[in-house]
């Protein structure tokens, strides 16, 4: 019913904006021999008749509020089925949430991005984003595991933040449990303009820590700049994060030039501060940027009765969420590290 529409247009995002929660599978072929297959509302899979060692995914709308990642991922599926990209590499395209989209807001029940890695099925709770995350995580496996083993597979989860930043494009690189970061992935990044980069040093039940962890993929959260409703990004501040995107896809390899310490600004986790009381608050002002910095001592926030400190000059606040439910993060804090041995 909507497979000559989505072959007439390419327009992926407004058939899956219509059909919130599921949508029939289909597929198709391209006159240049690419296979298109739809697996369900908001993911949908290429794969060129002759087609490189790679497997990529690009998912956004995680986050349905966070526009620009959707306007990206948007234009590249239209160019796709319209012919004006000829694919050399596996792609999936994923929006996460189609009914946050809708709305407008981060999240309709639940924050998808916390139900990854079988958290949507801890507890008693069911809810559309529960159900949602299961299947993500059932397309991404089929699609990394279906061409067999020993291919390289990346998956980048496209986001924009909700406060302004310091450092304006940014990214999370997940814990790898020992394994060493990769010099070439830091190269992808600043090919997007993103020079801002986040260690973690704990697992996740995010959507790229799940890909990571895995299957193995190059993954990593990429903050591309601020949350602002459709129509009022300006993309021409993503120009570099989609033409990289592009290359990836595009070409046999993609060339990077040489990594320079002083190109990226790396940070790891200091701590994570959880809600615990209904009682909490941030002692800084809601428009106070992510990457700002405190003195040691300086009063951050209260819990309940706990009242929530600097530990170390500088120490440097990340997603602020005074309003997350009881258990859940509510902020991160992280200092400036370097490019070391780890990286290969």
């Amino acid at each position: 019913m909507y497979l000559q529409r989505l072959k007439d247009t390419g327009d992926f995002l407004s058939i899956t904006r219509e059909n919130e929660f599921s949508l029939p599978a289909e597929q198709f072929t391209l006159e240049n021999g690419t296979n298109v297959k739809v697996l369900d509302t908001g993911v949908i899979e290429f794969t060129p008749a002759q087609f490189g060692n790679k497997d990529f995914v690009f998912s956004s709308a995680v986050h349905g509020n966070e526009t620009a990642p959707i306007e990206i991922c948007d234009e590249l599926i239209k160019g796709i089925i319209l012919g004006e990209l000829t694919l050399r590499q596996r792609v999936m395209f994923i929006f996460g949430n189609p009914k946050s989209i809708n709305i407008g807001e981060r999240f309709v029940d639940e924050n998808l991005n916390r139900l990854f890695c079988g958290k949507h099925s801890v507890g008693d709770v069911t809810n559309p984003e529960r159900d949602r995350a299961k299947k993500l995580e059932q397309y991404v496996e089929q699609f990394f595991t279906c061409p067999g083993e020993g291919r390289y597979r990346a998956h980048y989860d496209l986001h924009t933040a909700i406060r302004d930043s310091k450092n304006e494009k940014f990214a999370v690189y997940p814990f790898l449990h020992g394994k060493p970061h990769k010099r070439e992935q830091l190269q992808f990044l600043l090919s997007c303009g993103v020079q801002t980069v986040l260690l973690m040093a704990e697992p996740a039940s995010t959507f790229s820590y799940f890909s990571s962890f895995t299957f193995g993929a190059d993954a990593f959260t990429v903050e591309l700049g601020k949350v602002r409703p459709f129509g009022e990004n300006d993309m021409a501040r993503f120009a570099q994060a989609k033409q990289t995107l592009t290359a990836l896809i595009t070409q046999d390899e993609v060339v990077y030039p040489e990594l320079n310490e002083s190109d990226v600004e790396l940070f790891s986790v200091y701590r994570t501060i959880n809600r615990t009381n209904e009682n909490f608050s941030f002692t800084f002002a809601d428009n106070v940027p992510n990457f700002t910095g405190f003195a040691k001592g300086e009063l951050l926030g209260q819990d309940g009765g706990q009242e929530i400190r600097a530990e170390v000059e500088g120490e440097a606040i990340i997603f602020p969420n005074a309003n997350v439910a009881l258990g859940q993060r509510a902020l991160l804090t992280v200092i400036p590290t370097k490019l070391t041995d780890d990286f290969v």
